[in-house]
């Protein structure tokens, strides 16, 4: 057989149950799927096919998942820094949006932010926002994959001024992408609970649940709105939306910061999913989410970087350092969320999360072609003696040499294939000045 691709000369972590690595390994894709993964035999020849990459004895890795992102909010980025959430966002980010999102920010916004994550080896997201319409036809171009949710609160919104047709709309934006493409998979998205009245949550949910999509929705954030659910409806965030009929398989929850052991048994019993964003939690000072506790309830925990507003990168890479050692020096264990855990939360249970695990998240036999390729010829990447210690502790977004997505390559020798930088950046900045200006 002559394949389309063949990578080979590389340390292919491959994620697969067992985290087998393979020195000196080839990956063979053909039409998009991978169909052989294994170690070559150096005194056998390579096998044939259009496009050999030799990945120079670098890290050839499943690509990473960004579990939850604003992809539009790239254009805030340091806006609004050192503020508490509540204050960042009723005296800060809602007015920005009100005044500065519309169909063009939204357009360069989400260029910006796909084209951060594709050369920093992010292949799939999982956003929410407002005019998602926009942010899909964008993210198509990009060659990117992505989960896309239209953004539903209760009251007026970029691209929804009437409230009272938040849900219709977003139904709307399901139908028109609900099988269209097969990078992009469309999702409903309400805000929170606490942005979100009962009768909107039940029917986005419906909506939801009609179409067998992903819902997701911000909840238990804050100590703030853990105590105005006890005090209101004497039940925590969590407990609110089990009332509700919304936890369950295909339900999404962003931060889960404050959960306790009631929640967590909730949330495993209905398997719905939790995205964990320490970077974003730490810079609005949210509080620590107890992903340990939750991993050894059986929660299936992925990592996102929340939107470039409050974090403000989008480079997974460094959410995984951040992960793996804020939760040891909460603990005061060196042992917990070990680097091969890490990793795992940015791939394999990354795309649990978003209902994408028998297509992407590790380097299978029958998988989609989604691939990263490290360069380790770099002093901070010397000697390496564990890949997986390596990709958590030392590497960083700037090191992805090669993004292929579904057999495409889409960054070669860290240039995008598919974007013209020099024109998003350019658009970028004239549309910054006008933020600037309020």
């Amino acid at each position: 057989m002559n394949f389309d691709t063949v990578i080979h000369s590389g340390i292919v972590l491959t994620v697969n149950p067992e985290f087998d690595i393979i020195y000196n390994g080839i990956i063979c894709i053909k039409d998009g799927i991978i169909v052989r993964v294994e170690q070559h035999n150096p005194c056998e020849k390579l096998p044939e096919a259009a496009e050999m990459i030799d990945a120079g004895g670098g890290i050839v890795m499943p690509g990473l998942i960004n579990t939850h992102t604003h992809l539009p909010m790239s254009l805030f980025r340091g806006l609004a820094d050192d503020l508490p959430l509540q204050t960042w966002l009723n005296d800060h980010i809602f007015p920005a949006e009100a005044s500065h999102i519309n169909e063009e920010s939204v357009h360069w916004g989400t260029l910006l932010s796909c084209a951060e994550m594709l050369l920093s080896g992010t292949t799939t997201c999982c956003d929410g926002y407002f005019l998602e319409d926009k942010v899909a036809k964008a993210v198509q171009t990009t060659g990117m994959r992505a989960v896309l949710g239209q953004g539903i609160v209760d009251f007026p919104a970029p691209g929804v001024p009437d409230p009272a047709e938040n849900v219709d709309h977003a139904r709307s934006f399901v139908d028109q992408w609900h099988g269209f493409s097969d990078r992009i998979t469309p999702s409903v998205f309400c805000h929170s609970p606490y942005t979100c009245s009962e009768d909107t949550l039940k029917r986005a949910k419906a909506a939801a649940s009609e179409k067998g999509i992903l819902f997701q929705i911000h909840t238990a954030e804050t100590r703030g709105e853990r105590e105005q659910f006890e005090t209101e409806h004497g039940i925590s965030p969590v407990g609110w939306l089990d009332r509700l009929g919304i936890l369950d398989a295909n339900t999404l929850l962003a931060h889960a910061v404050w959960v306790d052991q009631k929640d967590m048994a909730l949330i495993v019993k209905r398997g719905a999913k939790v995205s964990h964003n320490p970077e974003s939690n730490m810079k609005l000072a949210s509080g620590v989410a107890p992903v340990p506790e939750m991993l050894r309830t059986g929660i299936t925990v992925g990592l996102g970087t929340d939107g470039c507003a409050s974090n403000n990168n989008l480079d997974l890479f460094q959410e995984m350092d951040t992960t793996a050692k804020l939760h040891k020096v909460i603990r005061s264990d060196p042992t917990v969320m070990d680097a091969t855990t890490v990793i795992r939360m940015a791939t394999i249970e990354g795309a649990k999360a978003i209902g994408l695990e028998k297509k992407i998240g590790s380097i299978e036999i029958g998988k989609k072609a989604d691939i990263i390729i490290l360069d380790m010829q770099q002093p901070h990447l010397k000697p390496m003696y564990h890949p997986e210690s390596h990709v958590v502790y030392a590497a960083s977004g700037a090191d992805v040499r090669d993004v292929i997505v579904g057999g495409d390559a889409v960054v070669k020798e860290r240039k995008l294939c598919l974007m013209d930088i020099d024109e998003i950046l350019e658009n970028v900045n004239v549309l910054s000045h006008f933020i600037k200006k309020g």
